[in-house]
């Protein structure tokens, strides 16, 4: 892609589990102080928001924060992406992307998000060509090296970096330091789109994807953190956090789960028994990292 910003000066993820987590955050703002400038892919998630917060310390308003608002952004979370762009004051800007305009990501193959990041980047790339901006950062992490993660394949093509990867730092350790930042996310559930909540291969509607949004909103409102409802047309299938499984079969709470869940449109409610299960849809698929 030629216009994708330069990846010169981009160092691979040298660092190893030996290294403290002060070693890997001194790392990660020499990198940033090494950068003219940066546009942040920021949902608002554990990951862009710790590196949005520390590219902003070292960059200031040269440190762009960049949030794509499309169907599949979760309203809760676009929520707590502006909360954190205002309490922190990130230079912050949504931008829309329109990945359901396109066949090939509403066929919802394994590399659904492939097509997804591919739009994100694509108009991030024009977004720095126009400033001058020469580099573009996602969250992605040490973890996420051996996780099949096809929207990588679009970061490599478009020039993105992960800067949190290139210096090695993990889930944990950015939670730990999001702690120390204050940031609110530090203790944040995994997310992701809601689209990952349809099986592959059965097709990406706004429709089902606002379904599966006040689906979880019901769940979220009873008290629970950890959960995902994946959505089988007329079937809804619960992954609960174990710790949080016994609750969601006490009858009162059952009973309104059950009735605010076929109030949306499902015929059936069904609670999965291994609880939640990160990328549990991938289960039926045999998938090499990415």
């Amino acid at each position: 892609m030629n216009d994708a910003p330069s990846a010169a000066g981009r160092i691979g993820p040298t660092f190893a589990a030996g290294n403290t987590v002060h070693e890997k955050a001194t790392a990660l703002t020499r990198l940033l102080e090494g950068l003219p400038a940066l546009i942040v892919a920021y949902s608002g998630g554990v990951d862009s928001a710790y590196l949005a917060w520390a590219a902003t310390q070292v960059l200031g308003d040269r440190a762009l924060c960049v949030t794509a608002n499309s169907p599949s952004y979760p309203e809760r979370h676009r929520e707590l992406a502006i909360r954190i762009a205002r309490d922190f004051r990130l230079n912050h800007e949504i931008i829309r992307t329109d990945e359901m305009s396109r066949p090939e990501y509403r066929a919802n193959g394994a590399d659904r998000c492939y097509f997804c990041k591919q739009e994100l980047y694509g108009q991030l790339t024009l977004m720095a060509r126009h400033r001058g901006i020469d580099a573009i950062s996602d969250g992605s992490n040490a973890d996420d090296r051996g996780d099949y993660r096809p929207g990588r394949r679009a970061a490599r093509e478009f020039g993105v970096r992960s800067l949190l990867d290139d210096v090695g730092l993990t889930k944990t350790e950015i939670r730990r330091l999001s702690r120390t930042a204050g940031l609110p996310t530090w203790d944040e559930p995994a997310s992701a789109c809601l689209s990952s909540r349809i099986p592959y291969f059965s097709e990406v509607t706004d429709e089902k994807l606002r379904m599966i949004e006040r689906a979880e909103q019901v769940l979220r409102d009873l008290g629970f953190r950890v959960c995902r409802v994946r959505h089988h047309d007329t079937l809804a299938r619960l992954e609960i956090g174990r710790e949080e499984m016994a609750r969601a079969l006490e009858p009162d709470i059952a009973e309104r789960i059950d009735r605010e869940l076929r109030a949306i449109g499902y015929r059936y409610v069904t609670l999965d028994l291994r609880g939640y299960r990160l990328g549990s849809l991938n289960e039926a698929l045999r998938l090499k990292p990415v």
